[in-house]
């Protein structure tokens, strides 16, 4: 990619502290941009893979706060903390944002190109999701906050001169929220020539997940609890503690498994239950990699990912009535494996690069003619 040679290039991401779907994105996008230097609010060595954690990482002061592990007090903190990052000399900036980080302040004659994985999703379309209690003195803080969070994840969307985002679902919260077009580029979900693999199945059904409110673990649990069947729930987050609480016999929460684990539960599962409303979701493509039929929320970016009744399922109504039907009818179905080869072909790590390349590319000249480059 010749154009990029003489380019100085930052990488923005919000934190780093897990390999998420976000931080697998990220992985992908320095490998685009080998030399890039990368900057993040929070940073916790040892919890992401060797190509993020080899390269310079610049911090905000949030680094310094205490109690990191509950980085989510700070959130009011996050628009300045972003914006603190020291940006000047750099001639492409590309935020990886599902919070602030498309939020940073570039040169006047830097690029900036964000890949959004989702408007702030807790202060716009899932505030009551996140926030059910309507009362209180907490309820009224967050009120203000969440107006402040607001009004500046607007504005600070003119920062950006080119959106990418995960999914046409994305594009259209992108359009809804900042008044800009998008670009889809789906995310890298699986390696390049990745080939579908077809193993036996065992008598179980499989989450995997971030414990987070919007993800509805607790309607499958309920479901579950009806049906009897047994579920694996993979994940970890805030909402664990409630989880694990009178959970039925059937039921088994696992968290913190290794990758090569959860590549093994996904291969030996019947189906895999995907309860939420999800911007993309990397994880039903995986389960479609191993022949897994998804169940699916008709709503969001799995609409995009699992093809009906070749791949997977959708339940209409986020009840334990609607998801049992759809586990009735899956046992009923019988899967290919040539259909699931189709649909996850589409997500391959190979084209979300090519993808980004000719889009850096395109923007680059674009924006060197209008300079006079």
């Amino acid at each position: 990619m010749p154009i990029l040679v003489s380019m100085k290039v930052a990488v923005i991401h919000d934190w780093l502290n897990g390999m998420r779907g976000g931080e697998i994105v990220l992985d992908s996008i320095l490998k685009v941009f080998p030399d890039a230097d990368l900057f993040t609010l929070f940073y916790e060595k040892g919890k992401l893979n060797e190509r993020i954690e080899n390269r310079k990482i610049v911090t905000a002061f949030t680094d310094k706060l205490p109690f990191k592990s509950k980085y989510r007090w700070y959130l009011p903190l996050f628009p300045t903390a972003i914006e603190s990052l020291d940006l000047r000399g750099y001639d492409l900036i590309v935020s990886s944002s599902h919070c602030v980080a498309k939020g940073v302040i570039p040169d006047p004659d830097a690029i900036h190109i964000s890949y959004v994985h989702s408007p702030m999703r807790y202060v716009w379309d899932l505030y009551y999701d996140y926030f059910p209690a309507r009362s209180g003195l907490k309820f009224f803080a967050f009120e203000l906050v969440s107006n402040y969070l607001r009004t500046w994840d607007s504005v600070s969307s003119n920062r950006v001169d080119s959106f990418l985002c995960n999914s046409e679902f994305v594009a259209r919260r992108i359009q809804k929220f900042y008044r800009r077009d998008s670009q889809v580029v789906y995310p890298p979900c699986l390696p390049k020539g990745f080939q579908v693999k077809v193993g036996k199945k065992e008598n179980f059904d499989l989450i995997v997940s971030a414990f987070a409110p919007y993800k509805r673990i607790d309607l499958a649990i309920e479901a579950y609890r009806k049906n009897g069947r047994p579920l694996k729930i993979l994940g970890s987050g805030q909402e664990y503690k409630k989880l694990i609480k009178d959970l039925p016999p059937n039921v088994e929460i696992l968290p913190h498994r290794p990758r090569n684990e959860v590549q093994e539960y996904m291969a030996k599962a019947k189906t895999f239950i995907f309860p939420g409303m999800e911007d993309f979701g990397i994880a039903p493509v995986e389960a479609q990699g191993y022949c897994t039929p998804v169940l699916a929320y008709a709503k969001g970016g799995a609409l995009e990912t699992v093809v009906s009744g070749k791949t997977g399922l959708f339940f209409k109504e986020q009840t334990v009535e609607a998801l049992n039907s759809a586990i009735e009818e899956s046992d009923r179905k019988e899967w290919k494996s040539k259909d699931f080869q189709a649909s996850v072909n589409r997500f391959t790590e190979e084209k979300f690069i090519i993808q980004i390349q000719k889009t850096v590319e395109t923007i680059n000249k674009n924006s060197g003619k209008r300079r006079g480059i």
